[in-house]
């Protein structure tokens, strides 16, 4: 028995025939429309998340086996904040903030993925993946984040792995976003103002160095 491997990255429940799925499958002789149909039904739950899928065709019966791995770190962080992408300019636009118990749904999700050894270091690579984003934890920077939960400021939470947040506390990181991003504005606005009164200041002269200098 001989088989082929194929490995793709589909949006969930939406393959659909194209390019990739003509050079992946076509030459094993197999019907692409059995198979998408197969990876749609079995990705549905994942709907608007990027997921990883691996099939296996056997080339003499053309029967396939399809595993669905879990979506990316990024992907399920997008699905906990309910947005699309994250921040193009991360250094000065946050565009979600996490809590503490999302990071640990997420390393749960991910424990058998992340090659750690144990649920606090997931957490801290899911923490990790939220700085190119532009993503808070608990209102706080990835990296301030992590040094708490390094601290154990979360033990019992992370013990008891919760996973629920309440709404009350999801007001708060709406606020919490909301007032982060008026704080990185306002840095933004001060620096462009410095540039632009150093722009429009006149030239020093040779005279006015030479009174600077005495």
């Amino acid at each position: 028995m001989s088989k082929e491997i194929v490995e793709i990255m589909i949006e969930g429940g939406k393959a659909s025939p194209g390019p990739q799925m003509g050079q992946s499958f076509g030459p094993l002789g197999v019907n692409i429309q059995d198979i998408l149909g197969e990876i749609n039904n079995q990705t549905k739950d994942f709907a608007g998340m990027k997921v990883p899928v691996t099939v296996s065709v056997d080339t003499e019966t053309k029967e396939f086996e399809i595993e669905v791995g879990t979506p990316p770190v990024s992907e399920l962080i997008k699905k906990e904040l309910n947005i699309k992408k994250g921040s193009s300019l991360p250094h000065v636009e946050k565009v979600g903030n996490l809590a503490i118990e999302q990071v640990i749904k997420i390393a749960r999700m991910k424990s058998s993925s992340l090659l750690t050894n144990s649920l606090k270091a997931s957490m801290r690579s899911v923490i990790g993946s939220c700085v190119p984003m532009g993503v808070l934890v608990e209102g706080m920077s990835p990296v301030e984040a992590g040094l708490e939960v390094e601290a154990g400021k979360y033990d019992e939470l992370i013990k008891n792995e919760t996973t629920e947040v309440d709404p009350e506390k999801i007001s708060k990181l709406s606020e919490q976003l909301k007032t982060a991003n008026n704080e990185l504005e306002e840095e933004r606005q001060i620096i462009l103002k410095k540039v632009a009164d150093k722009e429009e200041a006149p030239a020093k002269t040779e005279e006015d160095e030479k009174e600077e200098d005495k």
